[in-house]
């Protein structure tokens, strides 16, 4: 298993590697040093955090999740008990409403995932409803603390790899991966030196 981001010292030995072997990116060292950790506590709550957070702006995903945790609808039970209308009212769409009752009654296993290696654990969340790719990476990444796990379908990512290396357009989910191939074993870190980059040069953060 690829190694966890569980503290900075981890985290500056991916930043030295990738500054060691990719231009792009050790101008972004350059210019900020080290990136935020970027972890979040693993479980229930970070998982439904990520699913809010699909295909809106960051500012729109930082109100919903705000009003979920002023309703106190970060867990299973008080999801299953507010319901549909519940989960409305903080602004989830209906897709997402469907997708959160879904976690919430799925009775995942959260301890048991951190066991698993990189594949298996995108697998495994992909089979629940609404959690795609970029979804389950986030998770891997921001929770697990994955050191691996580059998210490429991340619109942010996308962009800021756009700017970084002079693109005439911003790159495909299958064209960042292909060149976060030169990024293993460090893609989680090359990630967050990304987010940075896009947070430096847009003026405002790529994620929550």
């Amino acid at each position: 298993m690829a190694e966890i981001l569980d503290s900075e010292e981890v985290l500056a030995r991916g930043v030295a590697w990738l500054a060691a072997r990719d231009a792009g990116l050790a101008r972004v060292v350059r210019a900020g040093g080290l990136p935020p950790l970027r972890r979040r506590a693993p479980g229930f709550a970070t998982l439904l955090h990520a699913i809010a957070g699909q295909q809106v702006s960051t500012a729109s995903a930082a109100a919903i999740w705000g009003r979920l945790e002023a309703a106190g609808l970060t867990a299973p039970a008080p999801i299953l008990a507010a319901g549909e209308e519940g989960l409305r009212a903080c602004g989830l769409s209906r897709p997402k409403i469907r997708y959160a009752l879904a976690l919430a009654e799925a009775g995942l296993d959260f301890d048991a995932l951190a066991d698993l290696d990189d594949a298996a654990l995108i697998a495994r969340l992909i089979a629940l409803p609404g959690i795609g790719r970029w979804t389950a990476e986030v998770y891997g990444t921001t929770a697990l603390g994955r050191a691996d796990l580059l998210p490429a379908g991340d619109l942010a990512l996308q962009e800021a790899a756009r700017l970084l290396y002079g693109l005439s357009e911003r790159p495909t989910e299958a064209a960042l991966r292909a060149r976060a191939l030169a990024w293993s074993p460090w893609r989680g870190v090359a990630a967050r030196l990304l987010w940075r980059h896009y947070a430096q040069e847009k003026k405002r953060e790529g994620v929550i």
